[in-house]
């Protein structure tokens, strides 16, 4: 069998799980999880193609501030320009392509690390040296190829695809959702990176449904779920949700006392929002925190993990002390979803094992294969 035959056969399999109704919906065949040639095609139709996140926009607030990260294989820099606009552009040199810059920092220019050809914020070539020599050097005609970035409700989200619709648009319905709680206004407290041995929708599932919560993480929160208070709506084409009604143990949870503009329910709801293909966000009304994941071959992904206050709490002179024990707690029950979602990935590579049937609390990623097979609809059958 060929690597198109082998990602064929993954996709033909994954649309005969998502035409089922969802009353009969099954967990997604192991080969969308463990098929490298499946992986390969996700790069080509879902990661080379729609929005990613690249973390919060503030957390590049001063001109020359830059962070990298890869789309779709791609080395990208995105960084605050001269003007204070983002901007996004390949991270490859146009002399003899070597990789410019790394991780996070503050840079006046751009400087090869290989032969010191420097570029603008703009991406524009400023100076070459020892270039006079060559007749068909140009300065004027080199400049670092552009890519799409937006700020998106204080949200950094990049894409390689010229065609992808505004996320203004195309996320117009979480704006409908959320747009209450203002998003943009939020300020990011912590941004972390690390990888996990496991597929990447593995972990995207787990955030996507609380099913697990009361074994999975028994303990820190699990105790505090009930399951049959959940409601898990149907999804949309580009992001699915559920929400949880909290009371006062998290006190950062819900709004701050001096808030006069959320009222009712609005002052306690937890919004736990996926956005597709990567972006999960859990947003309240008092902080929020997300994961932004890239896969690395289908059995590794690169996590992003940040957070942080809204702005009332973000005044509040106890502010520090409320996050500093939410982030703790968090930072525990990250420790127990890796154990969760690797100990999954190491069970769809098991010959025994096979897909079992969904629970109503996991609508949510039965929407999200159904979004898996849409995207794979233009993948070749010959």
């Amino acid at each position: 069998m060929t690597r198109h035959d082998s990602a064929l056969a993954a996709i033909t399999e994954l649309r005969a799980n998502v035409a089922l109704p969802f009353e009969r919906a099954r967990a997604m065949p192991k080969s969308v999880y463990t098929s490298p040639e499946f992986a390969a095609a996700e790069r080509r139709h879902i990661f080379a193609k729609d929005w990613l996140c690249a973390g919060r926009a503030d957390a590049l607030p001063n001109s020359g501030d830059y962070l990298t990260m890869e789309v779709a294989g791609e080395p990208v820099i995105i960084l605050r320009d001269r003007e204070g606009n983002l901007r996004g552009m390949s991270n490859v040199c146009r002399h003899r392509m070597s990789m410019l810059l790394e991780g996070r920092g503050n840079v006046r220019s751009i400087v090869c690390p290989y032969h010191a050809w420097t570029y603008n914020l703009d991406g524009s070539l400023r100076g070459a040296p020892a270039m006079e020599l060559n007749e068909g050097f140009c300065k004027e005609e080199i400049k670092l190829p552009p890519v799409r970035v937006e700020n998106w409700l204080g949200w950094i989200l990049v894409t390689l695809n010229p065609e992808a619709p505004a996320p203004s648009k195309a996320l117009a319905d979480v704006e409908a959702l959320v747009g209450y709680l203002d998003m943009g206004s939020y300020t990011e407290a912590f941004r972390e990176e690390f990888h996990w041995d496991t597929n990447w929708k593995v972990l995207a599932e787990n955030f996507m449904e609380s099913y697990h919560l009361p074994v999975c993480h028994k303990g820190t929160i699990g105790g505090s779920v009930d399951l049959m208070q959940m409601t898990c709506p149907e999804g949309l084409p580009a992001f699915n949700y559920h929400w949880i009604m909290k009371n006062d143990t998290i006190p950062l949870s819900l709004a701050h006392p001096s808030n006069s503009t959320l009222t009712g329910d609005q002052r306690r709801i937890t919004w736990l929002l996926s956005i597709y293909p990567a972006l999960m966000i859990t947003l309240t009304p008092g902080y929020f925190w997300y994961l932004s994941l890239t896969p690395d071959g289908p059995g590794r992904v690169n996590v992003l993990f940040g957070g942080g206050m809204a702005a009332d709490w973000a005044r509040d002179p106890e502010a520090d002390r409320h996050f500093a024990s939410l982030k703790a707690l968090l930072d525990d029950v990250n420790v127990e979803d890796k154990g969760c979602v690797e100990r999954v990935y190491q069970g769809l590579c098991a010959g025994l094992s096979v897909p079992g049937p969904l629970s109503h609390l996991e609508r949510p990623n039965f929407d999200f294969a159904r979004y898996i097979a849409g995207r794979m609809e233009q993948e070749p059958e010959a």
